[in-house]
């Protein structure tokens, strides 16, 4: 296939996909594919089998969510628009409104659905400002147990989010505790909780029943049903960014230029200032892999490699999966990779490709 195109593999995304079939069985949550991390729809009848449906932060989202992944449709979002509200409601079995604003502005046209509230309780797992919903000043969620407790006849149900990438199953307890000190008098009226995502219970090592114990603990102790809405954790380490070496040269280190970008293709990684994953990154040539984008930073990492790097070298980088196709964009009009997608019986089958069409109709 010709390079750039990301490459879901189905047999790496089962692996996540019983983890978290065993975790429901286990705790008794529900867990929902938070679109925002991941929405590449071709594989959604795969996770369909596993997951209970969707959560979304937009009208677009939303619309995906039951349109093409069915089953149950949450609509979540900071704000919601007069004009689009109705078409949110008309696409979802619930929604959870950032705000006691938002939730008295437009409770009675979402009087026909299941109705909630975004709390936030002031604690994160997040070392990054940039996505810390505990922030400052945050505007992601209601804070005042005692503002809630006059709307409570508007709601059934909670959403709390605050881990992020959060590997630390001691820090997520320690932070439950923290949420059910704060706002356990509204846990106790409420019907359902949704914990969000952010939660890394598919990495290995982690101790799932102890997860699941936790969580089964929660929903006894509250009477609630509880809710997770796994985006890494669903997709991590399922697919690939396969790109080929267009150049090589040498500038006190050697670089690799690719066919991809990480303005374009793997924006998350210059957002957070990090490197992409190589496997294996071992050897004794060491190169710097750089986008082929005119940002000078527009670098994917430095990595070993068995032998020196040439033109037309194939290189795999690795979880290239959550917040990667959701955010791919024309930057520089550089080619959209394809998506295609490794079956349980090891064919590989292009599920979509992009053309110049396509970057002139992104425009006007």
């Amino acid at each position: 296939m010709q390079t750039p195109y990301y490459l879901i593999d189905k047999s790496k995304l089962l692996r996540n996909m019983e983890t978290i079939a065993t975790l429901r069985e286990l705790s008794g949550a529900k867990a929902l594919l938070a679109l925002k991390c991941f929405a590449t729809w071709g594989v959604f009848d795969f996770m369909r089998d596993y997951m209970d449906g969707t959560t979304s932060s937009s009208l677009n989202e939303v619309r995906l969510g039951h349109e093409r992944f069915g089953k149950e449709t949450h609509a979540y979002s900071v704000a919601y628009a007069d004009y689009e509200i109705d078409e949110v409601i008309s696409h979802a079995d619930k929604i959870i409104f950032n705000s006691i604003g938002q939730l008295t502005r437009f409770a009675d046209r979402a009087s026909g659905i299941t109705r909630g509230l975004r709390l936030n309780p002031g604690v994160s797992s997040s070392s990054f400002d940039l996505a810390d919903p505990a922030r400052p000043f945050s505007r992601l969620g209601e804070w005042d147990l005692a503002k809630v407790e006059p709307v409570m006849d508007l709601v059934s149900g909670f959403m709390i989010h605050n881990n992020c990438e959060n590997g630390d199953f001691e820090l997520f307890d320690r932070m439950l505790g923290q949420i059910e000190e704060k706002f356990g008098p509204l846990l106790r009226r409420a019907e359902w909780v949704s914990l969000g995502g952010g939660i890394h219970f598919t990495g290995e090592d982690y101790p799932l029943e102890k997860f699941a114990e936790r969580l089964k603990r929660f929903g006894g102790e509250y009477q609630v049903q509880v809710y997770l809405e796994p985006g890494e954790a669903s997709i991590t380490k399922s697919t690939t960014l396969e790109v080929s070496v267009l150049d090589t040269l040498y500038n006190g280190k050697n670089l690799a230029i690719v066919d991809s970008s990480v303005e374009a293709h793997m924006l998350d990684l210059l957002i957070y200032r990090e490197s992409a994953k190589m496997l294996p990154n071992e050897g004794p040539h060491r190169f710097m892999v750089c986008g082929k984008s005119c940002l000078a930073g527009d670098i994917f990492g430095e990595f070993n490699f068995d032998q020196e790097l040439k033109v037309g070298d194939r290189i795999s980088i690795q979880d290239a999966a959550g917040y990667t196709m959701v955010k791919k964009n024309w930057f520089n009009g550089v080619q959209m990779p394809s998506i295609a997608i490794r079956e349980l019986d090891g064919s590989i089958r292009t599920v979509r490709e992009f053309d110049y069409a396509d970057y002139e109709q992104s425009l006007s």
